[in-house]
């Protein structure tokens, strides 16, 4: 890593003041004066995403809502730079925002969690199984669709307690937060990627900056881990494409790089199929799609991303109003 201008010397992190939000401020806060030698402190708020428990995301905004709050503070000076789960950041950043960093990832996997049962496959038909992901719904409908899908808002402690309170026979969480606050040991079953294709960006972390402060990007630049801002790179193109909303079952995952190339794989459930609940059916069946490129440059992972879109268009997934975003051209 390069030496970063010396003319910063303090900065102010925004972060969400969940758990693992601030475990995640903390891991870029000890980044930043560790390998840059600067100042750091943290300025934690809640958002309209933290508070909102009562109605999934897709119908009240969709996951903006975790970092609208915190792009305010950017653009007052309150806070120099925020972290965010990058799968909880929209596709397209605001006028006057940049992304100036990605991170290397941590498991990008989905996990199992339950207190009765080692893995999703031992439940018994009926069986209640929390999500809020509309992703993580229909793919799991496809797996199993005998079981019984309920909502589960609330940060990672507050799910955790709804499945230890009875609520549930399991939940499915991403595996990286469980692990980033020491929680693997509750994780039963970690899904293969071909049961359960994780999110666009999944385990990744992004740090936002206003686009104005070239100071701060070029210094976070040289902490980004390139091969995976390639890799969420291609993952967020297909999201972009397809509309990139919360209200869409979109699943987009990178694998490799292979011999010959990344493997870019996406998975599309019709939205009329997410209900939740035991009265759901399955109706469409899932879309698939994939392909290899070579992808050296960040123009490369958006044109792998957009044929892997395109794929799935011509295998029948289509934009829907209630995506709540504007199809891509």
């Amino acid at each position: 890593m390069t030496a970063a201008p010396k003319a910063i010397k303090k900065v102010v992190i925004a972060t969400r003041e969940s758990r693992l939000a601030l475990w995640q401020a903390e891991h870029v806060k000890a980044l930043l004066e560790s390998h840059l030698g600067w100042q750091v402190e943290l300025l934690g708020m809640t958002t309209q995403g933290d508070q909102i428990l009562d109605r999934s995301l897709s119908k009240v905004g969709g996951k903006g809502l975790f970092v609208k709050e915190l792009e305010v503070a950017l653009s007052e000076g309150r806070a120099d730079l925020a972290v965010h789960s990058l799968k909880d950041v929209p596709m397209d950043l605001p006028t006057g925002f940049a992304l100036a960093c990605v991170l290397e990832r941590e498991d990008p996997h989905d996990a199992f969690v339950s207190n009765d049962f080692p893995s999703l496959a031992d439940l018994p038909p009926g069986a209640v199984v929390g999500t809020s992901s509309l992703r993580r719904l229909v793919l799991l409908r496809a797996l199993r669709p005998d079981l019984k899908i309920e909502p589960l808002r609330g940060n990672l402690d507050t799910r955790l307690r709804k499945l230890d309170e009875g609520q549930y026979h399991g939940i499915v969480l991403a595996a990286a937060g469980l692990k980033r606050l020491g929680l693997g040991g509750r994780i039963r079953e970690t899904f293969a990627t071909r049961d359960m294709l994780p999110a666009a960006g999944q385990g990744a972390l992004g740090i936002e900056v206003r686009s104005d402060r070239d100071d701060l990007i070029t210094a976070l630049a040289t902490l980004a881990h390139r091969p995976t801002w390639l890799a969420v790179t291609a993952e967020r193109t297909v999201s972009r494409a397809m509309g990139g909303s919360c209200s869409m079952p979109l699943a987009a995952f990178t694998s490799g790089p292979a011999q010959d190339g990344m493997v870019l794989k996406a998975v599309w459930g019709d939205p009329a199929d997410a209900g939740t609940g035991s009265a759901a059916v399955v109706g469409k069946p899932l879309v698939h799609a994939q392909k290899t490129a070579e992808v050296a440059t960040f123009e490369d992972a958006e044109v792998l991303g957009e044929a892997v879109a395109a794929e799935l268009r011509e295998g029948g997934a289509v934009w829907t109003a209630n995506s709540g975003a504007t199809p891509a051209a």
